[in-house]
């Protein structure tokens, strides 16, 4: 069998292991607050969450996909060695992150890696002076307003769908409204996991596009179906293996969730990840869904939310893109020295 094609075939499962470690990573930014609400039992709503992470493969476009392949990364600097480096990166810092219960960004820790890799390419073959050569500028500047814009909406978004709620059924029992919105959060819920399944295994389907790219196999970058549907199983049972760590953070440390602060922390975060994917931006699905979460909580009153455990999961994320970048650098020097001394 052709080297270049075990290379490829090696890496694509790879990136399929980092999608699986996305979903069970983040799987709590689809459950935490229908598990918290108790709407659903924690094993009911991985598979309901599962199960829509899955069929947003199908009508929501690939163009998280392309931003991510081939919009922030330059491909004419970037190898199969290159992106394998980058992957490991983004599953080494996911892995620890899982491990310490923090919900950060499995989106910018593969962003963050798969960047890392690039530069470190560049600054072995071209010297330390073309390192930033690596970067396309404009993906990036977009990508990183998102990272304060999206949980803000997310945010804003849900703290203004709460205070709809309480003056529209002001006169409805909080009995009788828990009954109405345990229904209510099933769509909510649903409605998140098809906007986490849809951005979040574009991401994956890119990065699987640029090594088929780079190593011959496509001409343009499009993505195949195959590459979509691959992705989003690999997210889909990845989600089924949960992360329950990570869903007692979000779902009761942050903030006391009630069905109908559920149902609009749900909703908000979905509504801003469908519109970053309707603009090609790759987010976090968890920034987004902490942002919704703090935001029904602070209608009640701002001591209402965790702000020491906000914290954590604020510097958690400012630390994520250049921790991985770093973990993907060391690991294409690695790689470059050992492919150096093989040939």
């Amino acid at each position: 069998m052709d080297s270049t094609l075990v290379l490829v075939i090696l890496i694509v499962v790879i990136a399929l292991a980092f999608d699986f470690i996305n979903g069970f990573h983040d799987a709590a930014n689809s459950v935490a607050t229908i598990v918290a609400t108790r709407v659903l039992s924690p094993f009911a709503a991985v598979g309901w969450a599962a199960f829509f992470n899955f069929i947003a493969a199908f009508g929501f476009g690939t163009g998280v996909a392309k931003t991510v392949g081939s919009g922030m990364v330059n491909l004419d600097y970037v190898t199969p060695y290159v992106i394998m480096a980058g992957l490991i990166g983004a599953i080494a810092w996911d892995l620890l992150t899982w491990w310490w219960g923090l919900p950060t960004s499995s989106s910018h820790a593969l962003m963050g890696g798969y960047a890392g890799a690039a530069m470190a390419h560049i600054s072995l073959t071209r010297g330390w002076a073309f390192t930033l050569d690596a970067l396309i500028v404009e993906g990036w500047i977009r990508t990183l307003a998102f990272i304060v814009i999206a949980p803000a909406l997310g945010l804003g978004f849900a703290y203004g769908l709460m205070l709809l709620v309480y003056w529209s059924f002001r006169s409805v029992s909080p009995k009788a409204m828990d009954v109405y919105f345990r229904r209510l959060q099933l769509v909510s819920s649903a409605l998140l996991s098809l906007s986490h399944g849809t951005n979040d295994a574009q991401k994956t389907m890119g990065i699987i596009t640029g090594v088929l790219v780079t190593a011959g196999y496509l001409k343009t970058f499009d993505v195949p179906w195959s590459v979509i549907l691959g992705a989003h199983a690999a997210i889909a049972l990845g989600t089924l293996s949960g992360g329950w760590r990570i869903v007692h953070t979000m779902g009761s440390r942050l903030t006391r969730l009630k069905t109908r602060s559920g149902f609009c922390a749900e909703t908000a975060a979905a509504g801003s990840i469908l519109l970053a994917t309707a603009l090609a931006l790759p987010v976090s699905t968890t920034h987004v869904t902490a942002g919704a979460i703090a935001g029904v909580g602070a209608v009640q009153r701002l001591k209402a939310v965790r702000w020491g455990v906000a914290t954590n999961i604020l510097w958690a994320w400012v630390m994520t893109i250049p921790a991985a970048g770093l973990v993907g650098w060391i690991c294409m020097v690695i790689l470059h020295f050992l492919t150096a001394k093989s040939g």
